[in-house]
């Protein structure tokens, strides 16, 4: 008799689905995909140990979508938001080499500490991203930066239909659609926002500041901040 198919299968499957994916961008972007390349074992290793760990059950739980992997990050650990130092505690495998401590990253690290801790956040939550392989662009000096599925109206027509099956997909680890909070209050939300007028995936859409935008600018407000995050998460004015 096999057994029951849980949350982490299903998170794993998808990742499995997303290293055969393949998109097209415009000339000064390239896509990153954690979940092929180089490095598609290691990630593997990490994200198998950590989603065993935290989903190995079928409950529902509720999104919480960014934008996109960032390059240096999640991009290449193929763990939302967290952090490498974390990921090798936790896992027991060593990615160094593969990622860096974020600003982001440490932000939500005291959200979950202040949530109960990592076990009881994640039997709430699932953190994702509404496109969930990396985008990264050259500027006009020639550096590789991030880059957002909404930077301009050709990326996001390419990327469009993607986006679109992409969260259906996760919708379908069986998350409840009560409520979906979404990291960015700009072009992400803009862009779930009309999505979900059409396609109706959620209840409600909360959007929450970016931490990049919390940690680089608004320093000083870090604890309001903090608050505003812990209060939608425990549902109040959802």
């Amino acid at each position: 008799m096999s057994r029951p198919e849980t949350v982490a299968d299903r998170i794993l499957k998808f990742n499995e689905e997303l290293a055969g994916t393949a998109l097209h961008v415009p000339p000064d972007y390239r896509v990153i995909n954690p979940f092929r390349g180089p490095q598609k074992e290691r990630v593997l290793e990490v994200t198998t140990a950590f989603y065993r760990k935290y989903y190995n059950d079928d409950r529902p739980r509720r999104l919480v979508l960014g934008s996109s992997p960032a390059r240096r990050g999640t991009a290449v650990t193929g763990v939302p938001f967290e952090d490498a130092r974390f990921l090798e505690s936790d896992t027991g495998v060593d990615v160094g080499g593969y990622a860096v401590s974020r600003p982001s990253a440490g932000f939500l690290d005291n959200v979950i500490n202040r949530c109960g801790g990592r076990a009881k956040f994640y039997a709430d939550f699932v953190m994702s991203f509404v496109c969930p392989l990396g985008l990264a662009r050259t500027n006009l000096q020639g550096r590789e930066v991030n880059a957002n599925f909404y930077d301009n109206k050709e990326l996001l027509g390419l990327l469009h239909d993607f986006l679109v099956d992409a969260l259906e997909r996760q919708i379908a680890f069986g998350v409840d659609t009560s409520v979906c909070y979404c990291i960015g209050i700009s072009g992400n939300f803009d862009f779930l926002s009309e999505v979900n007028k059409e396609r109706r995936f959620f209840k409600e859409i909360v959007a929450l500041e970016h931490p990049r935008f919390i940690t680089q600018y608004n320093g000083a407000r870090t604890e309001e901040f903090m608050e505003k995050y812990l209060s939608a998460f425990r549902g109040e004015g959802n």
